[in-house]
Order: structure tokens, then C-alpha cells, then sequence
């Protein structure tokens, strides 16, 4: 086999390795993603897994054993000075304790991969509050409370960030790419990975998610579009791209067909402004991401003709894939080695997702998780959220229902009350409190 040289990060890697040793990842959750991230930082240089925490041990070490770690070199811990012993023996510690891998002095940056908001901002605060970096796999946890997480882990001196390999981040790559070059940004979205079902829930799907080694509620989180919006809404929140209308328009339009759709009515396309994010269901869109992009030169728009981009006067910048959790690992890398995030929310939002009812709800009732049956996500500007008191979806587990809400509406501060035990409806109220003050300044 021809050996090939180190380029660009990996050999960057490879050398800090050479004085400093391996980046040390403590990761929270082994369903699919975390396992997928125990299997590729075992294949990356420079990085290694040095804890997971995870209510369920066996499923840990299921996933250090299909990354090829020895079963010897797999241990349960239940401190943090268990968690820094076995680092130092240079094998896998297993925990379910959240605080111990949050402690432990060996492990440099922590990877949330629980998808849960409630649980997310606590462990990444905790993480914080012991010096760690965080990536932020969880966008349900970034979307409600992530521009506080940020102002947290500045004054801890670490880095929040998204996670390289989600459709948010490979978004944000090349919207940057195009601003690089003075292009006007048009529109910016993913395309959606499973047909598009709004009422879905988990027992119409436990067979795919069988068959795909998931987790049928979060299948669900994907097929009923929630997926799609919140990672809508964490790109608006990063850039300052908004969704052109409720919902977005979320287009029919084919990879070819892009940029001639999802463009201002003046240039022919369905949108009423220039500078949104939304998604497209056409074909050959989907795993990727995309950016439509505006030449503000004849010069550059005939080249881009010239060069079979596409027809103009708009034209799609296209990543055809997102690697997901294979890519996670990056943004770890990163942190640690540059101290730089690869996507973190701006100090004021400019999207919103708020939840939606699956089924006519009845007062009494409290709601369950993100991908069930009781509601879905929405994405809203900011400005429509806050006029209309809709509940952000992050808060929404656990929330009370106080009146009747009918199939289709929109959950609210008046019919639905949230659960304030969590920290992140704690959280969250400071930052709407705080908003409303913003805005009155204003």
C-alpha cells in the first residue's frame, strides 16, 4: 500500500501528539452517535476516548469493544480519580456519572451526544465549571439556552461549540466559504434525509429502527421534520438568516433545480427575501447541504455560467454529504489544539423552534420527549415566537397542559406551562427576561 503523507489537521494531530500526547475525549451517551464516535476517534491520530458516561454500562462497552479496545482495557468507574487512574493506564473507563467524567483532570474536552436539552446543559455546565471544552452534539440543547452556554464557557476560559458533521456546521462551512468570496447569501438549508411525515410517531416506526440500529423515537425526531427545523434554527441563530416563512418552505426542488427555487420572487424562486435558511424534499438534495449564493459582479456571473455552476442569475454551492458523528470528533480536535469553536449561536437570536401539536391535547396532561406523540418542531423568526408566547421545543418535555390545545396549533406559555425543575426552563426564563429588557432598550 502507497504510503501517503499527513496533510493539514491530521498532521497537525499527529505532531501535537509528538510533545503534548493524544487529545482525551470524555463522551456522554453510546447510543448511535456516541458508539459511531467511539469507533472513529480509535481511527483518527492524535485522539483517543478516555471515558464514557452512560446510564447504560453494557452499551458503553459495546461500543469501545466494536471500536477494537481490548476488554481488559475496559473499566468501570465510579469517581473521577477512577476515570484519571485508567487514562493513565491508557484504558477506557465506563461511568454513569455524569460529574465524574465532567471532574476527571486527564480528559480535556467532553462530546454531549445525549440529544436531550435538560440533560445536555447541565452536564455541559458542569463540564464548564471543571475546565472542559464542549461540543454540543445536542442542537435541541444549543437552540434553547446555546448563546448562554457560550457566555459561560467564555468566562471559563474554554470553548462551546456545535459539532462538525451535523447539517448545521457542514452549513456553515460553506456559507463561510461563499462570504469569503463576496457573494450575497440567498438562502442557505439542508436537504431532508427521510420522507417527510408531520404526524409520525415511534410505534409506526420500532421496525426501521430496528433494522437501522436506532432508536425508533428519534427516527421519529427525523421523519416528523423536528430534526430539520431545529437544525434550521440553530444555522439562523449562527449567521443571522431567518426563515422566510413559518414552517419554511421546504420546496420539492431537486439538487439541479435549487438555486432557480429557492431564490427571490424577483429573480424567479418562491421567496419574498433574500438571506434565509430553509430545506428542500427533492431528490439528490439530501444527505447534503447547500448554499445559494448571488453574484454582485457580471464578471463573476458569467464566469460561474462559464463554468457550469449552473444558469444564474442564483447558484448552489453544494456539500453532497454530512458524516454526522464520524465528524464530531473534529470539532473536539479543534478546541482543544486551536481553541476555536466551528459554530456557536450569536448573543441574540433570530429563530425560534416552538413546538407544534401531533394530536388534540387535553388540559391535565403532561407532554413527553422530543419525537413522541404529542408534538413536533416548528421553525419561527424570533419576533413571530416571542409576539405569539409559543413554547420553544426544548422546553416542552414535561410541560403541563393548562387548556385544550387542538391537532396542528401551536403549544404556548398560555396553554401549556413548562417544568420548572429543569435547569433549562430556569435558564431560558433568565434569557427571555432578559430579551424583553433588550427589546424596551430598544
Amino acid at each position: 500500500m502507497t504510503r501517503v503523507t499527513q496533510l493539514g489537521l491530521a498532521a497537525e494531530l499527529a505532531a501535537r501528539v509528538e510533545k503534548f500526547g493524544p487529545i482525551t475525549i470524555g463522551l456522554a451517551g453510546a447510543g448511535q452517535m456516541g458508539t459511531d464516535i467511539v469507533v472513529e476517534v480509535a481511527l483518527m491520530p492524535g485522539v483517543r476516548i478516555g471515558a464514557i458516561s452512560e446510564v447504560r454500562t453494557q452499551a458503553a462497552r459495546d461500543a469501545a469493544l466494536l471500536a477494537g479496545h481490548a476488554a481488559d482495557d475496559i473499566v468501570n468507574a465510579s469517581s473521577s480519580s477512577d476515570i484519571d487512574r485508567a487514562i493513565e493506564a491508557n484504558k477506557l473507563a465506563i461511568t454513569d456519572d455524569l460529574n465524574a467524567l465532567c471532574a476527571a483532570g486527564r480528559i480535556d474536552v467532553v462530546i454531549d451526544a445525549t440529544g436531550n436539552p435538560n440533560i445536555g446543559t447541565l452536564f455541559a455546565l458542569e463540564a464548564m465549571k471543571n475546565g472542559k471544552h464542549v461540543v454540543m452534539l445536542n442542537v435541541e440543547a444549543d437552540i434553547t439556552v446555546g448563546r448562554f452556554l457560550k457566555e459561560e464557557a467564555r468566562k471559563a476560559g474554554v470553548v462551546y461549540t456545535g459539532a462538525a458533521g451535523d447539517e448545521p456546521a457542514c452549513t456553515l462551512e460553506i456559507v463561510s466559504f461563499a462570504q469569503s468570496l463576496g457573494f450575497e447569501i440567498v438562502a442557505a438549508g439542508k436537504g431532508k434525509n427521510n420522507p417527510l411525515k408531520f404526524d409520525a410517531v415511534p410505534a409506526e416506526y420500532e421496525q426501521e429502527a430496528r433494522e437501522r440500529n436506532m432508536n425508533a423515537r428519534m427516527l421519529v425526531e427525523f421523519v416528523d421534520g423536528t430534526k430539520t427545523m431545529v437544525e434550521m434554527v440553530a444555522v439562523a441563530n449562527a449567521t443571522g438568516l431567518v426563515p422566510d416563512v413559518p414552517g419554511m418552505h421546504g420546496p420539492k426542488a431537486t439538487r439541479e433545480e435549487l438555486a432557480q427555487v429557492l431564490c427571490t420572487k424577483e429573480d424567479g424562486g418562491i421567496l419574498s427575501r433574500s438571506g434565509v435558511v430553509d430545506y428542500s424534499i427533492g431528490k439528490g438534495v439530501a444527505p447534503g447541504v447547500f448554499c445559494i449564493v448571488k453574484p454582485k459582479h457580471p464578471r463573476v456571473l458569467e464566469r460561474m455560467i462559464d463554468l457550469k455552476v449552473g444558469p444564474g442569475p442564483c447558484f448552489s454551492i453544494v456539500r453532497p454529504y454530512h458524516l454526522t458523528s464520524l465528524e464530531t470528533p473534529l470539532s473536539a480536535a479543534r478546541a482543544v489544539a486551536f481553541g476555536k469553536p466551528d459554530m456557536q449561536p450569536l448573543d441574540h437570536p433570530v429563530a425560534e423552534c416552538v413546538s407544534v401539536a401531533k394530536r388534540d391535547l387535553q388540559p391535565g396532561e403532561t407532554l413527553g420527549k422530543i419525537g413522541e406523540t404529542d408534538y413536533r418542531g416548528f421553525a419561527m423568526t424570533w419576533n413571530e415566537a416571542r409576539s405569539e408566547k409559543a413554547l420553544p421545543l426544548g422546553l416542552s418535555e414535561r410541560a403541563k397542559v393548562v387548556k385544550p390545545i387542538k391537532a396542528g396549533e401551536r403549544l404556548t406559555y398560555d396553554n401549556c406551562q413548562p417544568d420548572e425543575s429543569f435547569i433549562v426552563t430556569q435558564i431560558r426564563r433568565r434569557l427571555d427576561e432578559a430579551d424583553a429588557r433588550f427589546v424596551s432598550a430598544a
